[in-house]
């Protein structure tokens, strides 16, 4: 029994040494209580100021002492007011805040740490002023550094145009949506605003830089998340049924070529011929240079030579007629003829016309031109009118024509 006491007590111990600081509070769950809200300090609060000074310092750039010098009494009257000391040494280069015995909220000190940081990335007096805000109570800094994100500088420019959008569209639409001020400065992010929207400005910072979601998808469920907390119906249930999901789509990159493994041989490879050793085998290593000279000019020649004739070729080709047309320019040859046919030898030219188109059908080889087939037709014409003469011929005026023929002159027969 004592035994059993004993590892019962180790286990109590165990367990509460385990979960000493993750009790319940009753504050946790009480609806009436706001966990963001930040209440305003009262000096009534810390009446005896502080014990021991505080300070903090950064370093700035040569190219920003002008601007800081020209800024500076803005910042030390802004600081004055809540008893902050500040010290801007130009020989060193730094900026240092620090407390005094009227500083009386413990926390302005940290404030004035982030305004130094906001007075380094700042270059106009809208900005200072912007900058001032941080020592508010209800006002907050976040520096998100997204320049260790990615290490591809190309890409890397490419995701932070993203960031801004065109003519800075994503960026007034992330400041509208979450209440913050944002400043997208060479390789760090500048937030101002409630502890809430910076958290979701370092969420949508951050999976931009990194690729893991675009900007606009964050913005479009920020918008679905402002149209539901106007139904108050819908305050304390579950919005991840209503809210949209994106699935990620990688883009297809191209597949490296693996080069295909020869089988593996303990000889090296045999050695390739020389340009000498071609020559010798062709025997142009014995030639002379004249030799040399008139076979690389006449390889020239016959080069050019096939060169030509394949360029006329090209040309003449475009002069070649297709069928129909080569046909339809022998019938308007055979129109310009100007024969006139009678009734009766209507049959004869049918059939020559058939006859024609049958020839020219069957070479599909051969090429026509115009001037051709026009010759083959005029002949045709010819043989024509010769035929129409036999069929129309009078046998008593050929006999009497045949009478008075005059005789044939005998040919001479000249001496040699």
């Amino acid at each position: 029994m004592d035994g059993g006491g004993d590892s019962l007590d180790v286990e109590k111990k165990g367990k509460k040494h385990k979960g000493k600081h993750d009790k319940p509070k009753p504050w946790d769950e009480d609806p009436n209580i706001d966990h963001w809200k930040v209440e305003k300090f009262d000096p009534s609060w810390n009446e005896t100021g502080m014990l021991e000074v505080s300070s903090f310092s950064t370093l700035f750039p040569q190219y920003r002492e002008k601007y800081l010098q020209e800024a500076w009494p803005i910042v030390k009257r802004a600081l004055k007011e809540h008893g902050i000391a500040c010290e801007l040494n130009l020989v060193e280069g730094s900026m240092t805040v620090s407390t005094t015995r009227k500083t009386r909220d413990p926390y302005i000190i940290v404030k004035a740490r982030d305004l130094l940081k906001l007075l380094s990335r700042i270059k106009t007096k809208m900005l200072l002023l912007q900058a001032i805000k941080i020592l508010n109570d209800e006002m907050n800094c976040d520096i998100i550094k997204i320049g260790n994100l990615v290490r591809n500088k190309e890409r890397f420019v490419r995701r932070r145009e993203r960031l801004l959008g065109p003519n800075l569209s994503t960026l007034k639409a992330i400041e509208i949506l979450t209440g913050c001020y944002v400043l997208v400065q060479g390789n760090t992010v500048a937030a101002m605003g409630s502890f809430k929207g910076l958290k979701q400005v370092r969420r949508i910072v951050e999976d931009c830089i990194q690729n893991a979601q675009h900007p606009v998808y964050h913005i479009k469920t920020l918008l679905m998340k402002r149209e539901l907390a106007k139904n108050p119906a819908l305050a304390n249930e579950n919005w991840d049924r209503f809210l949209p999901k994106f699935k990620k789509k990688n883009v297809k990159q191209r597949k490296v070529k693996s080069k295909e493994k020869k089988p593996y041989t303990p000889f090296p490879p045999p050695q390739q011929p020389s340009k000498i050793d071609l020559q010798l085998e062709s025997g142009e290593y014995f030639l002379s240079d004249k030799k040399k000279s008139d076979k690389k000019w006449q390889e020239k020649l016959e080069k050019q030579a096939e060169k030509t004739a394949e360029n006329r070729r090209k040309r003449a080709a475009a002069f070649v007629p297709p069928k129909v047309l080569a046909f339809m320019s022998s019938l308007l040859a055979y129109q310009n003829c100007n024969i006139v046919l009678p009734e009766s030898n209507s049959m004869y030219f049918s059939n020559m016309l058939q006859e024609i188109t049958s020839n020219y059908m069957k070479s599909d080889n051969e090429t026509h031109d115009a001037a051709s087939i026009a010759k083959s037709l005029k002949e045709k014409a010819k043989e024509f009118k010769n035929h129409e003469k036999h069929d129309n011929i009078n046998v008593e005026s050929y006999i009497h024509n045949a009478e008075n023929r005059p005789a044939k002159k005998p040919k001479s027969s000249k001496p040699i």
